[in-house]
């Protein structure tokens, strides 16, 4: 068991109170007893050694509906599934490895901070051709984006109530770039990222997407789950960014009026540093399969994983 101590939660923005609500059966007045049930059950999993503070634990309340039996699942799935992925989950998931600040720096993925009484979902930006493919594999990268990924779900409000977009810049993009890609890699990821993380993907976003990417685009979408593809849009306009993020949120790159990329970029580096003991006890957060007293029920018909953990192949359309 993680011996973070708890800490006391934050309130909600009072619109965002309203959205937690009426969309995830939130009750305020049994939030502290909620979280405390879902702390005691796992004191008593031999099995699983996870973060026991009150917004890590709240955030798996939300992402669930305040279903406690489906917050119970959802945090085992989110240790265990890490192990079937350890190109992403290892030795280099820290804050001050140099490789993930060296990525941070390049502005490859860029959290953009949305006003306190805005009740929309989170957004960031993943500029898909930022970074040397001859030095970085597509899972450093996604490395980088799933520390940021725990950071939003740990203190971004829109994100644990409202969800999240991804909005995709595919600005020079070239065949490289999608061979890079490591598409089984991404279907695991993804497949991660929908049962197990508690913020909710509310929509993926492809922008500056050249005409001759459709076609690779869509042989890269039979890799998704069906729940994913259903979210996703594509296009060749550079301004269909501001139909999913008003420009006041964007930096001076994307024509918004909110900084630069290297305002937000050097915000990111402290705050990723601000979490050094986090990600450090982190290496330590996970499952031992030999302890577990009962079987696991990530069953064939519900999960990409199978009952061994192992991922299943995903059929492409």
């Amino acid at each position: 068991m993680s011996k973070v101590s708890p800490n006391p939660v934050r309130p909600l923005p009072a619109g965002l109170q309203k959205v937690a609500i009426e969309e995830l059966n939130e009750v305020p007045s049994r939030v502290e007893s909620d979280i405390a049930a879902l702390r005691e059950w796992l004191q008593r999993q031999p099995h699983l050694c996870s973060c026991v503070a009150d917004q890590f634990l709240l955030s798996f309340l939300r992402g669930s509906k305040f279903s406690l039996e489906k917050a119970k699942q959802k945090i085992d799935r989110f240790y265990s599934l890490q192990a079937v992925i350890p190109e992403i989950f290892n030795e280099h998931r820290l804050a001050d490895d140099p490789q993930v600040l060296e990525i941070i720096r390049m502005g490859v993925i860029l959290r953009i901070p949305l006003d306190k009484d805005d009740t929309g979902p989170a957004v960031t930006i993943i500029r898909a051709c930022s970074y040397d493919l001859s030095k970085f594999k597509f899972q450093d990268i996604i490395r980088v984006g799933s520390m940021f990924g725990e950071i939003m779900m740990l203190e971004d409000d829109n994100a644990s109530v409202s969800g999240y977009l991804e909005i995709m810049d595919m600005s020079g993009v070239t065949g490289a770039n999608l061979f890079a890609l490591q598409p089984q890699l991404l279907s695991k990821f993804s497949a991660y990222a929908d049962e197990a993380m508690p913020t909710r993907q509310r929509g993926i976003h492809f922008i500056n997407a050249p005409k001759a990417f459709e076609t690779g685009f869509k042989s890269l979408l039979g890799w998704f789950p069906a729940k994913i593809k259903e979210r996703v849009s594509v296009s060749s306009d550079p301004e269909a960014i501001f139909e999913s993020v008003p420009k006041k949120y964007l930096p001076a790159e994307y024509g918004g009026t909110k900084g630069t990329i290297r305002d937000i970029t050097d915000n990111m580096e402290a705050k990723l540093a601000s979490y050094r003991s986090y990600f450090e006890e982190s290496q330590h957060f996970g499952t031992n399969e030999k302890l577990r007293e009962e079987p696991t029920n990530l069953g064939q018909k519900e999960s990409h994983f199978g009952m061994d953990g192992s991922f299943r192949q995903l059929i492409i359309d």
